[in-house]
């Protein structure tokens, strides 16, 4: 049955009005899918008022909780949310602020100081809560406008994905192919309104977005959204709201393993039906290892922004769940293997990944070059290389793109060549990713220093970078070099300065 394309606020209209939607373990907190729909309501009808309207885009810098999930539902409504990373640094907000041209920018009460400075005196500010009783609200704004119901067509998010070059593209995505990628997820974990989903990656990247939370709210079912993921927490909260399955990059898993013991299933772990893991890949000893400890099957998926997150994912049981691949197609998204010159491969042939599908962007905004190299007689190239089985089992090989994949988290590695060379000392420099045994990869630069520049040293640079840039971007290492390997033509590969400085191949 192929799921129908609604608006976000229709996805859960046929949800029960008294079941709890939202719950919060901070708070006790617990909102109905009534108050839930009244909250997004009366939020958007207060972002009217202050003179949004269809196409606007309203920015974000909130932590996980119920203000994050009613403003992006309630600004998806009367115009575009524009969620940002809350850890960015001024620099970065002032780019993305700037890039979507954000009319207004919703903000914590407290603390978000780069994000304030970024905004400065050009992005009006709006502070949100929650007040006594649970109720989201925009500080100073209690006047009500109505507004325009928008169309399944309407761009309801919008989203950075950074390229190899370093400049990030703007993802538009609608209604429809959100709504489209949430029912593809309930589909294809057959998810109920007795379903209680735990949310623990954030909320401004579709895993957490579309996966944990539009995907539960599609079928009626409840998602437990803590501040921030706790292992130490973690198995107490899936005890006392009885999660049903969990979604979480390989380096969560990781962590939880850790504190876990061999033999000793963690309290609460009996509730749950399956474990889900995307945005990076999930070794297949660490696949071993949790359903050995946490006595659920491990269902490895595979998605991206630019396809409203999910394209593939392991099926349930009794289907087989293979360790290593991706799985196979969800929903109607198609997957191909393709060549360099645009030639479907056949099945065992390796090749890059294309996809196409209703939940997949037509374009890049206002970027025809990146839409001109990305889309190929209506297939999306992916820039992962992989190849498909019998069974259409999907196994991902590698990047053709130079991306840094540290955590889930994508980093393009000109954005940090571009910060290190602004440094006073430094004449050239080259980032990478290097195995990391926790994020998966970790980054790292190596630089050249200037003949007749000041003396610096690797922790100075770093010292350098942790001013400029978001902690999950920075050089962990840094190696000093009297010059950077290049190949026979005098071009810089970093998959050979990654061989040299880390002693691994990207």
């Amino acid at each position: 049955m192929s799921p129908n394309p609604s608006t976000l606020l229709d996805l859960f209209a046929n949800a029960s009005p008294d079941s709890v939607a939202i719950a919060i373990p901070e708070k006790d907190l617990r909102i109905t899918y009534a108050q839930l729909r009244d909250q997004v309501q009366a939020v958007a009808e207060a972002l009217a008022a202050a003179g949004i309207k269809k196409g606007d885009r309203v920015g974000t810098a909130l932590t996980n909780g119920l203000p994050n999930i009613v403003t992006f539902l309630a600004a998806s409504m009367v115009g575009t949310a524009a969620p940002l990373n809350p850890s960015y640094k001024e620099d970065d907000f002032r780019f993305y602020l700037e890039d979507t041209n954000a009319k207004i920018l919703l903000l914590p009460p407290d603390g978000a100081e780069d994000a304030r400075r970024a905004a400065g005196t050009t992005v009006p500010i709006i502070t949100v809560d929650v007040n006594d009783k649970g109720v989201v609200e925009l500080a100073g704004h209690t006047k009500r406008t109505a507004y325009p119901a928008p169309t399944v067509d309407d761009i309801a998010l919008i989203l950075h994905t950074s390229g190899s070059t370093g400049r990030p593209k703007r993802v538009p995505l609608t209604h429809a192919q959100l709504s489209i990628s949430a029912q593809n997820v309930a589909a294809t974990y057959d998810l109920t309104a007795k379903d209680v989903s735990l949310c623990v990656m954030p909320l401004f990247h579709v895993h957490g977005l579309v996966a944990s939370t539009l995907g539960t709210l599609a079928t009626g079912g409840t998602v437990v959204v803590p501040a921030k993921f706790n292992p130490l927490s973690f198995w107490s909260v899936v005890r006392d709201y009885k999660a049903t399955w969990y979604s979480a990059v390989p380096t969560m898993h990781q962590l939880l393993i850790a504190r876990s013991k061999v033999g000793q299933r963690p309290a609460g772990a009996e509730n749950l039906r399956f474990i889900r893991s995307c945005s990076a890949s999930l070794s297949p000893q660490l696949l071993s290892d949790m359903e050995a400890r946490f006595g659920a099957p491990v269902l490895e998926a595979y998605g991206m922004t630019e396809a409203a997150h999910q394209m593939s994912s392991n099926p349930l049981p009794p289907a087989a769940h293979k360790p290593g691949s991706v799985g196979q197609n969800t929903g109607t998204t198609k997957i191909a293997i393709m060549d360099a010159a645009g030639t479907l491969l056949k099945t065992g042939e390796r090749g890059e990944v294309v996809i196409r599908g209703a939940n997949v962007i037509k374009g890049y905004e206002n970027n025809p070059d990146a839409n001109a190299s990305s889309f190929v007689d209506g297939w999306f190239r992916t820039g992962d290389q992989g190849v498909l089985d019998e069974q259409g089992y999907l196994s991902l090989t590698g990047r053709l793109k130079e991306m840094i994949n540290r955590g889930g988290e994508k980093i393009a590695p000109r954005e940090i060549d571009e910060v290190l060379l602004g440094h006073p000392a430094v004449a050239e420099a080259v980032a990478f990713g290097t195995p990391h045994p926790t994020w998966g990869e970790e980054v790292a630069a190596c630089v050249v220093l200037k003949a007749d520049g000041p003396p610096a040293t690797d922790a100075e640079i770093i010292a350098y970078c942790k001013e400029r840039m978001a902690e999950f971007k920075r050089p962990k290492q840094i190696h000093i070099t009297a010059s950077i390997p290049r190949t026979g033509t005098g071009k810089i590969s970093r998959k050979n300065v990654a061989e040299s400085f880390s002693g691994a191949a990207r």
